[in-house]
């Protein structure tokens, strides 16, 4: 008898336990935490660059010079192109014939398109007075900003050049940082190295 009580009582006690258990509070939910792609970057290494061009100086291993077609005469566009980055350097080159304050005054003009989008632009003074290379770089600072680095090099009686640097993808900076960090680096070794032919 007590052992029929006791099996009558089992489901009751099993009852009240699931609905204890599912009662109560809700889960919450907690979203995860939005994450970027790890970015592998390849050693530093450099090579010399000297062709038809009218100045020679290091590139980084990992890029190769695109040419491109120059609408203009005396003129001489390429690429700097970073296929691992998923990058590229525009270049230009134009030859300097009193015509240096409205050259860097363009290249002034170019950067300050960035300025709704930048946090800060710092310009810093470019400065091998031994190889009579000079000109100002641009870092621009912002999350969506499309060319988060210019610059321009000339030896204000003949030469002068400009580089911008893009990437092939919807700015968003903050999640390429390191890939900005090593092009800017890339960049200084390929300005420091620069010489003029003529």
């Amino acid at each position: 008898m007590k052992a029929i009580r006791i099996l009558s009582v089992l489901p009751v006690i099993a009852f009240l336990l699931a609905l204890t258990s599912c009662g109560g509070k809700e889960e919450v939910y907690y979203p995860k935490p939005r994450g970027f792609y790890r970015i592998e970057l390849p050693k530093q290494s450099f090579r010399d660059f000297d062709s038809t061009y009218p100045f020679s100086c290091r590139i980084p291993q990992y890029a190769y010079i695109q040419p491109i077609e120059s609408p203009e005469s005396g003129g001489i566009w390429f690429n700097l192109v970073f296929p691992g980055f998923d990058g590229m350097i525009n270049f230009s080159y134009k030859p300097v014939n009193g015509n240096l304050y409205e050259l860097s005054e363009d290249a002034r003009e170019f950067v300050n398109k960035h300025i709704t989008k930048a946090n800060n632009i710092e310009e810093r003074l470019i400065h091998f007075p031994n190889k009579k290379v000079y000109g100002i770089s641009y870092q621009i600072e912002g999350a969506n900003t499309a060319s988060p680095y210019q610059f321009f090099v000339t030896d204000s009686t003949h030469h002068y050049l400009r580089g911008a640097l893009y990437f092939n993808h919807v700015p968003n900076n903050d999640s390429i940082a390191p890939l900005i960090e090593r092009i800017v680096s890339d960049l200084d070794t390929m300005i420091s190295s620069f010489q003029w032919k003529n």
